[in-house]
């Protein structure tokens, strides 16, 4: 029984049963967007719309796999399936103009083609306009899918002779299943659910060594924070600023620690199913007893306003200094 579509069934079921009904009934639009955020499904969905489009043994919407362009779109190289991508910061015009070059062609396979647009909402203006003249004159059996997360950045009137599929985050109990499901502990597993809804970013910090080293810097600074606050300078100097190097390590650490002082708000709300740091519990606790409410926002606030400082370029020791003294003050 053919089953191409059901790990993408589990995530994003609606969207992809209007698509999957539509190859059924051959009645799919010329574009689509597929809008959401990073890490919601919608190059995986793109790609096996392609795979249904194109296989030459399709059944009922859901694709072979095994035929000859089944196995070339998942390899990155069917003729007739164009992937767009930003070249640096943009989609330009002469990409575009490429595109539409490329579809004035007679298929190489078939009279079918699928182009896909990646981050549609960075086209230029005259990428998005030249874009416009070949959505109001499709190319017959073609279908257009422009991947967004930012889907009021493209102009209205590519919205509007589009057919819009919402993709929405996977919700963090369902990560954490799909986590502990590739053999991922379940403090690890809570973690990466509270960084990311991207499945594939989750599996990443769950298996790097940095995120759960990164993981005990953070208890250590709150454990010198709780029972030696006139140490936490220290701990600082010596070992998270030495551990915490690049600015986007201690963007992560930053985040964490936010994390950790949510938990502390979690608790005073008896919402310990909350709790992302569940195996510190008894230490949440300990120091949920001292700080009240609003120290713990005022704490959040400061962490909030370090992230803003090292976006700022603010020295990141000078940053951090700051904070450190401010979480004191709880």
């Amino acid at each position: 029984m053919r089953m191409s579509w059901a790990p993408l069934l589990e995530t994003q079921e609606r969207a992809v049963k209007t698509i999957k009904n539509s190859i059924k009934k051959d009645r799919l639009a010329h574009a689509y967007i597929f809008e959401g955020p990073r890490g919601t499904g919608k190059t995986a969905v793109a790609k096996e719309t392609a795979k249904a489009f194109l296989c030459l043994e399709a059944i009922d919407g859901e694709a072979c796999g095994q035929c000859r362009n089944c196995r070339r779109i998942d390899s990155g190289n069917h003729p007739d399936v164009h992937v767009i991508q930003p070249d640096g910061q943009s989609i330009k015009i002469d990409q575009i103009r490429a595109l539409q070059k490329e579809f004035a062609y007679q298929g190489m396979e078939s009279n079918k083609k699928v182009y896909i647009i990646e981050h549609a909402d960075r086209m230029t203006v005259q990428a998005a306009n030249s874009l416009l003249k070949f959505l109001e004159e499709p190319v017959s059996q073609s279908i257009a899918l422009l991947l967004t997360e930012q889907v009021h950045r493209l102009l209205e009137t590519i919205r509007s002779r589009a057919q819009l599929l919402s993709f929405s985050s996977l919700p963090p109990g369902k990560l954490e299943d799909l986590l502990m499901g590739e053999n991922v502990s379940p403090a690890m597993a809570k973690m990466a659910a509270a960084l990311t809804s991207d499945t594939s970013e989750a599996l990443e910090i769950c298996r790097e060594e940095w995120f759960a080293q990164a993981r005990d810097k953070v208890i250590q600074l709150t454990e010198e924070l709780r029972k030696r606050p006139d140490y936490a300078l220290v701990t600082l100097q010596e070992n998270w600023l030495s551990f915490f190097k690049e600015k986007e390590q201690l963007a992560s650490g930053l985040n964490l620690l936010l994390i950790w002082y949510r938990d502390l708000l979690s608790i005073h709300l008896s919402e310990t199913e909350r709790v992302v740091f569940s195996d510190q519990l008894q230490a949440l606790e300990q120091q949920a007893l001292y700080l009240s409410q609003r120290r713990i926002g005022d704490s959040m606030l400061a962490i909030l306003s370090a992230q803003k400082k090292l976006g700022s370029n603010m020295n990141p020791a000078m940053a951090m200094e700051q904070l450190v003294l401010q979480l004191q003050e709880g």
